[in-house]
């Protein structure tokens, strides 16, 4: 695994999934490696009452019910489409969902202006058609093709922000469990229902399907594919300690990715919290778009903000986390279109860090200093 950039889930916490898998003697359906409450365990993280032999890390932060209706649907006939605003870990649950149930979690299309139905269903080998002509060897299967015939789950990644004919193409592989190849012969013996010019599902394929609320309008999800999905609708983290857990957690992560030894003081963080807090109160209460950073503000986007304060200060500052890199990486991170952004990101610092820093001290007035001069230095 250390000599992977981003090792997927089923790579990352193989050790767990092994261990979850030799102790598991619940139902499972079709051909589930985990049970349905070994894969909720696996995400969610044991507890004392699990009565388990070892503890098992928490990996995704949100409320049980979401996770419980996401597995449920997948034991289902129907697909799932997890649905929020950027950064509220739809894919990261996807992808956990994945590699507890199926061992795999890459088999991933994803959603583009540029996405074809090809992408969806299969490709021809160009050279091996001229050499041999179309057939089951030439043809390249996509994610969702072999993750049919191989009973597992298929990822569709920004489902809205494909075009209407490839969000079609989903409607008959989630209805009726199979894709046709019109340009090959059926050679097969139709009695035993075996087809060389339709590739069928096996028990245990489901789409998870995600999009994100903010592009309403952009492909809209037509009435037929929308009664082949359940929807689960992931809500942005509002609560502090929820969201300080998701970003330490994470934070972790990257430490031990780039063998950091740095720690985040407990201070920084609140401040880091509290300024997402302040700038999201402050959009909510913009009257117009030109008023709202175009930043999304999300529990994503600050673990970024801190993925790069940490770095620079391990690179280039004292091997320490600092308030002033704190503001600068923020103001860097956030400030996307000049000058509207770098306005609002200095009328925040001035109407409410700088009250705050004369009030309770602490990191915040070093935070008040950092974030002017990065402006200063953008403007």
């Amino acid at each position: 695994m250390s000599d992977l950039l981003r090792a997927p889930a089923e790579i990352k916490y193989a050790e767990e999934l092994d261990w979850l898998e030799s102790v598991d003697d619940n139902p499972k359906p079709f051909s589930w490696r985990l049970s349905p409450k070994m894969v909720r365990l696996f995400i969610l993280g044991s507890e004392r009452a699990d009565g388990l032999d070892r503890e098992i890390s928490q990996k995704w932060f949100g409320d049980r019910t979401f996770v419980e209706r996401s597995i449920v649907t997948l034991a289902s006939d129907r697909g799932l489409l997890l649905i929020g605003d950027p950064g509220t870990g739809k894919s990261w649950l996807a992808e956990l969902l994945s590699a507890a149930i199926s061992r795999n979690s890459t088999l991933v299309v994803q959603g583009t202006a540029g996405t074809t139905e090809d992408h969806v269903k299969y490709s021809w080998n160009v050279s091996m058609v001229i050499a041999k002509g179309q057939s089951r060897e030439s043809m390249i299967p996509s994610p969702i093709m072999t993750a049919m015939e191989a009973g597992v789950i298929g990822r569709f990644e920004e489902l809205t922000r494909s075009t209407s004919d490839v969000q079609d193409a989903l409607i008959s592989i989630l209805s009726e469990k199979y894709i046709s190849v019109p340009e090959l012969e059926n050679q097969g013996d139709d009695s035993d229902h075996v087809s060389d010019n339709i590739v069928f599902a096996k028990p245990g394929f489901s789409v998870i399907a995600t999009a994100n609320s903010r592009d309403r309008g952009v492909n809209d999800l037509s009435s037929a594919l929308k009664r082949r999905f359940n929807f689960v609708r992931i809500p942005v983290v509002t609560n502090k300690k929820s969201e300080a857990e998701i970003v330490r957690f994470r934070t972790e992560e990257l430490l031990r990715r780039h063998s950091i030894d740095l720690d985040v003081p407990p201070t920084l963080l609140d401040v880091l919290l509290q300024s997402f807090a302040d700038l999201r109160a402050s959009a909510a209460a913009a009257g117009s778009d030109e008023e709202k950073l175009e930043s999304a503000l999300s529990t994503a986007e600050q673990i970024g903000v801190l993925e790069d304060a940490v770095l620079h200060g391990t690179f280039f500052g004292e091997q320490s986390l600092t308030a002033r890199t704190l503001a600068s990486s923020l103001v860097g991170s956030l400030a996307r279109r000049e000058p509207e952004d770098l306005a609002i990101l200095n009328k925040y610092l001035h109407g409410v860090v700088e009250p705050r820093s004369k009030q309770e001290g602490g990191a915040w007035p070093e935070f008040l200093e950092g974030g002017r001069d990065a402006i200063a230095t953008l403007s």
